[in-house]
């Protein structure tokens, strides 16, 4: 699943993504999340979207709690645990080589007996019947939409959760121009706003709303 070449030590701002484990605190609790960059890559890493994205729920501008809530390319987990911890009924989502990951991450930061969080599978575009169509009050994504094969399905998966109600988060970096032509495809379907940016790690928020049908046309 890696996607990007890594070599150790290579670059200093990549070496944190070689790290065992990082380590949080939000929604008053201290988190660490396992890294596997070797075996997993992209996937097995917590990139910045993803931290400031947390940061973002945290700001309490969209109520979790007791919400139905689906993280798609969760990744470590740490959208998904955090989300959880403010209080929202959480499923957690990757394609299987990665589940195994997630799950033990986790395991590591919830309670044992923890109701509010699930892990399953999810390619996008996949088998979408086994989630609930419109099912959701809550889409979340960090660092999603970097592979441009990928936004077809993503679209469709995304269409498929969301009721005219859903509102969908997206975390990304604008790294290239293939970046901006997804949120011009989500346009053509969805309301999209900026919400948040953090100029720090250069690390944009969007809030998304389904379009209504037209059905006069």
């Amino acid at each position: 699943m890696a996607l990007v070449p890594y070599v150790e030590n290579q670059l200093p701002f990549l070496s944190k993504l070689h790290n065992s484990s990082v380590h949080f605190r939000f929604a008053n609790h201290d988190l660490r999340l396992a890294q596997d960059w070797k075996k997993l890559g992209v996937a097995a890493v917590v990139w910045d979207a993803a931290v400031v994205m947390c940061v973002y729920l945290e700001m309490g501008k969209v109520d979790l709690k007791g919400k139905r809530i689906i993280e798609l390319g969760a990744g470590t987990g740490l959208v998904g645990i955090v989300a959880a911890l403010l209080g929202g009924l959480v499923t957690i989502t990757d394609r299987e080589p990665a589940l195994d990951f997630l799950s033990a991450n986790v395991k590591a930061n919830l309670a044992p007996d923890s109701q509010e969080l699930v892990v399953s599978e999810l390619t996008w575009g996949v088998g979408l019947d086994r989630y609930p169509a419109g099912g959701y009050d809550l889409v979340l994504g960090a660092d999603i939409i970097y592979l441009e094969d990928t936004f077809q399905a993503l679209m469709q998966t995304l269409e498929h959760l969301c009721s005219d109600s859903t509102v969908v988060l997206l975390a990304c970096k604008i790294r290239y121009e293939r970046d901006t032509n997804f949120l011009s495809i989500l346009r053509c379907r969805f309301s999209v706003e900026e919400v948040h940016y953090d100029k720090e790690r250069d690390i944009h928020v969007y809030k998304a709303y389904k379009l209504p049908i037209n059905r006069d046309l």
